[in-house]
């Protein structure tokens, strides 16, 4: 079963290219001219055995945000998809994630029901001129168009990379359990028999 897929978007304001397969091992290769930003999606990719390629152009020199958002767009349209009609995958993911300081819980439900809750301490500001914020933009736009309930709560941390790092890496291992089959599972997981 053919897992993958392309999207292309390009606005005023950004342009961006991304390739999905859900059924990879984790490679990737990622620009999106905000290194921080690269690093978070490499992270994610490698935990969450997605081979993942974004290329991003966007308005730097205005701000980081559209880039940001958009990215989040483009990607969560990749994912609902590569998912299709969503037969026989977990559609449920979590993950509790340590990093150092830092721990992430991330619970994700694929029922096309989209819905952010986002907790994070407030000391997660601004790193490498990245701001930590833009972050919760990021993963409203991905849940939105991947359509995906996606609970991020982080329990405790003191260093913002390391907060940062402990959820995108939560959110791909999260995803990787959901997007999983399951032979017991003939359809979709719903008790309505719709998604």
């Amino acid at each position: 079963m053919e897992r993958s897929s392309e999207v292309y978007r390009k606005t005023k304001e950004t342009e961006i290219h991304i390739k999905l397969n859900l059924s990879g091992r984790g490679n990737h290769e990622i620009s999106t001219g905000i290194p921080f930003f690269d690093h978070m999606l490499v992270l994610f990719s490698v935990h969450g055995f997605f081979d993942l390629t974004v290329d991003a152009k966007g308005d730097l020199e205005v701000d980081f945000h559209h880039t940001v958002e958009d990215v989040g767009l483009v990607l969560g349209e990749s994912f609902n998809k590569a998912l299709g009609d969503r037969k026989g995958i977990k559609r449920y993911g979590h993950a509790l994630t340590p990093m150092d300081d830092a721990l992430a819980s991330v619970v994700i439900d694929l029922s096309q029901r989209p819905f952010l809750v986002y907790n994070v301490p407030p000391i997660a500001r601004h790193r490498g001129g990245f701001d930590m914020m833009l972050a919760k933009e990021f993963f409203r736009a991905f849940s939105t168009r991947g359509g995906m309930n996606l609970h991020i709560n982080v329990l405790y941390g003191e260093n913002e990379h390391h907060i940062m790092e402990s959820i995108f890496k939560a959110v791909g291992k999260a995803l990787d359990e959901a997007t999983s089959f399951d032979s017991r599972i003939t359809d979709v997981r719903s008790s309505k028999g719709a998604i």
